[in-house]
């Protein structure tokens, strides 16, 4: 299946649904509206999941404070003037502007891809987990970048908190308390100390289990944690964790996990069913099948202008993307590098909004700019009640900064209609006690059919 770009239409491919992606897209219906009703100017993004996963409210909704389905945004809702496709680019020939384009509804008619021509192309597919050959880490390793996995490892602690309770093996019992997470930067130590958090509040319904009973491990390979928000912050929070009895390992790394047991550099073993593993992010693949100009890590070499180096009509940001960071002060020496960008959420957002502007005067005919935009700082919770921030120079703690990092997201999680569902959760949440339930089931839901079915449990004999 073919779809062809007529010359009279201006065709923007974007590829992917995620901060930079879906942004752009957002800032395209407002820039070109005229053109998108007129027909001139069409808009297509395509993305695997038919939502945009706001990040940062991930360890929230592991613990309980919010609603899956408010950490993820629709993009069909929120952007009714563009063609949404889900499927994933597996190639793109910048040459000739075509991109080829695998759907659900391929796989199941086995008709083929479809073949897109685009007259602009935005790449930002985001990342994926960065592994690391680890022995075991593939059979028993969770992540935590999708709301399912956040939801997965939720239910997969309160299951844990189960087997301990029920077991009169005590190595079962303590391999079930023991939870190790790998990777001391936000999406490690928020979830932890999210997930810590619940788990102490759950077991008080829990006759045999004390919170001084459970093992959590954080290991990391530097010599700090959260290096966004500065050294002084991060000592804090290596303080704040470990006065929760929470084991912080730096300089440690992880060597094994074969049948479940952690094995660290440190010569430190831990039976455990729990290994999350938030060690970093790659690239997208696709990027290198693209032909374009990447960097030693795998991202687009790009412009100020968020144009990749020496390609026209290709644009990138975000993850994906290498951009030089204009507020940086200048390399002493010629030959150096300039400083780039930090791949964050913080300089994704803007960078979005300076791409679509800067597509939309590409379009018109207009001049571009230059993105440059001066890193404020960051913001980090570490449970209920508790984070860390250092913003314009200013360093918080506890409360305050906790209340920062909520008010912060909250600002910038898209949609008021969002907005508004995850203040009204947080208000009850504050109002009412914590819900504790485990729905494991909802990973498979089809087992309890499969076993009346079958020869389950519920097998009559006939």
């Amino acid at each position: 299946m073919k779809t062809e770009s007529s010359n009279d239409v201006t065709r923007i491919l974007v590829v992917g649904g995620g901060y930079v992606g879906m942004y752009t897209a957002l800032r395209l219906q407002r820039k070109l509206k005229q053109e998108l009703q007129q027909g001139t100017v069409e808009v297509i993004v395509v993305d695997p999941e038919p939502y945009m996963t706001y990040q940062p409210f991930l360890p929230e909704a592991a613990a309980g404070s919010i609603s899956p389905r408010h950490v993820v945004v629709p993009l069909r809702r929120v952007l009714p003037q563009c063609k949404v496709v889900i499927g994933e680019v597996t190639a793109l020939d910048h040459t000739d502007r075509r991109a080829t384009i695998t759907t659900l509804a391929a796989e199941e008619s086995g008709n083929g891809a479809i073949e897109v021509e685009y007259d602009e192309v935005v790449l930002a597919p985001g990342s994926v987990s960065r592994t690391l050959p680890v022995p075991g880490l593939a059979d028993v390793g969770i992540g935590f970048k999708t709301v399912e996995e956040a939801i997965g490892l939720r239910n997969h602690v309160l299951g844990q908190l189960d087997i301990a309770s029920s077991t009169r093996d005590p190595a079962v019992r303590d391999a079930a308390l023991t939870f190790v997470f790998v990777g001391g930067g936000y999406a490690g130590v928020e979830a932890l100390a999210e997930l810590e958090d619940m788990a102490r509040y759950a077991v008080r319904y829990y006759h045999n289990i004390q919170p001084e009973d459970m093992k959590w491990i954080l290991v990391e390979a530097t010599d700090r944690i959260l290096p966004e928000v500065g050294p002084d912050m991060g000592r804090y929070a290596v303080r704040e964790l470990r006065a929760r009895n929470i084991d912080v390992r730096l300089e440690t790394r992880l060597d094994s996990c074969e049948k479940r047991v952690a094995q660290l550099s440190d010569g430190s073993r831990f039976p455990t069913r729990t290994l999350v593993w938030t060690a970093g992010v790659k690239p997208h693949p696709i990027l290198a099948a693209t032909g374009l100009p990447l960097n030693a890590h795998g991202r687009l070499k790009c412009t100020p202008a968020l144009q990749v180096d020496g390609v026209e009509h290709a644009w990138s940001a975000g993850d994906a993307a290498e951009v030089p960071d204009l507020t940086a002060p200048a390399p002493a020496k010629p030959d150096e590098p300039r400083a780039v960008c930090a791949p964050n959420a913080q300089h994704a957002l803007r960078q979005a909004k300076v791409l679509a502007e800067n597509i939309a005067a590409a379009v018109r005919g207009g001049p571009i700019r230059d993105y440059e935009h001066k890193y404020v700082g960051s913001v980090a919770s570490l449970g209920l009640h508790k984070g860390v921030a250092h913003v314009y120079g200013r360093k918080l703690k506890g409360y305050p900064a906790w209340f920062m990092h909520r008010a912060y997201h909250l600002s910038r999680v898209p949609t008021f209609n969002r907005k508004a569902r995850v203040l009204a959760e947080w208000t009850l949440a504050g109002l009412f006690k914590r819900e504790i339930v485990s729905l494991g089931s909802l990973e498979n839901p089809r087992a309890e059919f499969e076993l009346a079915a079958g020869t389950g449990r519920h097998n009559e004999a006939s």
